[in-house]
């Protein structure tokens, strides 16, 4: 996610605290979120299919999905 998007957010939030958001402020900052969300669970999803557990013996082992 981009830096402006990510300040963007801030600058919502900070305006919610200070005031009531218009309905058209509240839209963008709930698709905002959406976006930064999708980007953080994609993010360790990619992290987490890359990861490996080296037991003693120096055997790699692909992590498995959990249901």
């Amino acid at each position: 996610m981009i830096p402006e998007k990510i300040a963007r957010i801030n600058e919502l939030a900070r305006l919610a605290k200070e005031r009531e958001l218009t309905a058209d402020e509240t839209a963008e900052r709930e698709v905002l979120r959406r976006e930064y969300r999708e980007s953080v669970t994609g993010n360790m999803r990619a992290q987490l299919e890359n990861t490996y557990i080296v037991d003693p013996r120096g055997n790699k082992t692909k992590l498995n999905k959990k249901s």
